[in-house]
């Protein structure tokens, strides 16, 4: 099993991880790199290896970078059993988001220099190996203080999150969110990105043993309201919306009845967004949202957003800059996370994929 993931253990790494990178390019060579690779689709526990792998040139533009943890999402999962919206070209390396270190650039190379901490731009280039060359355009730059669990899981959740509560109206201090999946990565960041910004959120989880945990954790985190979805249904939520505004914003990571039940709950004009559909199910919606409240409905997804806005990354930058302020200032830490060692991939991948599972499973290169 792995250890979780704390403040104090990222302190003591880094120096260690900056004194073992540097000069780490010759024994890199000596050490053939690995990743975990998958020829065809299906479960990944049957169709994923770890595997010596080769690397590409250098060239002019690319960057040599050792991989130092990357987590486990369920877009990862969805990807290697082929039913995500884009898949790479096989055989390909599983992972879309992690943190790596800068060994070496090509000449051409301005942005990025050796022992820089980097994240990637872009999503399907394979995270869950031990090194890489990428090209320079699709890493970003990040701190050096920023702690590696948030670096590891900063450039689809948080940035998700982000994009919701910026682009899809106006929300002041003290307006009010509600999202289902409250829970997920997303969810987590939702609540604090929110409080950081003095809007409220209410907050529904599926029951489970553990909900009064699950409750305090959230509330920990800033979430003014965590309530069941059974709670949502009975007309005594009703009571909860005299205290706080009617929300402008719903943030729908599930779909089904869940979905429906969030438009019920939202304010005339109001916008839900969907990013998700963890139950697999359709959103149904009511005409009468639609005629008597005049409700917005959108979707989002990250990638799409990352490559519309590929030649530009003023945009992003901005984003992950904001996104490490908050980190810097303790408004934003990372979901409680299990670190795995890549050899040990298959425990992960299990665990990732049970449900009530609240910690990230870390793949630790």
């Amino acid at each position: 099993m792995g250890l979780p993931v704390t403040s104090g253990r990222v302190r003591m790494l880094k120096p260690l991880l900056a004194a073992g990178f540097r000069g780490l390019s010759a024994a890199a060579r000596r050490e053939r790199p690995r990743g975990l690779v998958y020829e065809r689709h299906g479960e990944p526990a049957q169709v994923l290896s770890l595997k010596d792998i080769h690397l590409a040139e250098l060239g002019d533009f690319g960057v040599h970078v050792k991989m130092i943890s990357a987590p486990v999402n369920p877009s990862d999962i969805n990807m290697i059993q082929g039913t995500y919206a884009i898949l790479p070209d096989l055989p390909a390396i599983g992972g879309n988001e992690g943190v790596g270190q800068v060994i070496e650039t090509g000449s051409q190379v301005t942005s990025l220099k050796s022992g820089d901490l980097v994240i990637l731009a872009d999503s399907g280039l394979g995270t869950w190996r031990t090194e890489a060359v990428f090209g320079e355009e699709t890493l970003l730059k990040i701190p050096q203080e920023i702690p590696l669990s948030c670096a590891a899981t900063l450039s689809v959740n948080p940035c998700t999150a982000y994009r919701m509560l910026s682009d899809f109206g106006i929300l002041k201090p003290g307006d009010s969110v509600i999202q289902n999946a409250a829970n997920s990565g997303v969810g987590q960041a939702v609540i604090q990105i929110a409080a950081a910004r003095g809007i409220k959120t209410i907050n529904v989880v599926r029951d489970r043993p553990n909900l009064h945990q699950l409750v305090e954790r959230l509330k920990s985190l800033g979430a003014d309201h965590v309530i069941t979805e059974e709670t949502l249904r009975k007309p005594e939520i009703k009571e909860l919306f005299k205290k706080i505004p009617q929300p402008k914003l719903a943030l729908n990571g599930v779909g089904g009845k869940s979905a429906t039940e969030l438009l019920r709950h939202l304010c005339h004009k109001g916008t839900m967004v969907t990013y998700g559909g963890m139950s697999k199910q359709p959103v149904p919606v009511p005409v009468s949202a639609l005629i008597f409240k005049n409700v917005k409905l959108c979707g989002f997804w990250i990638t799409q957003w990352k490559r519309e806005n590929a030649r530009n990354k003023e945009q992003l930058r901005d984003m992950i800059g904001e996104l490490c302020d908050l980190i810097r200032k303790g408004l934003l830490v990372a979901p409680a996370c299990q670190e795995i060692p890549l050899v040990d991939y298959r425990a992960a991948l299990e665990a990732s994929m049970k449900p009530y599972v609240s910690a990230k499973q870390i793949l630790l290169m």
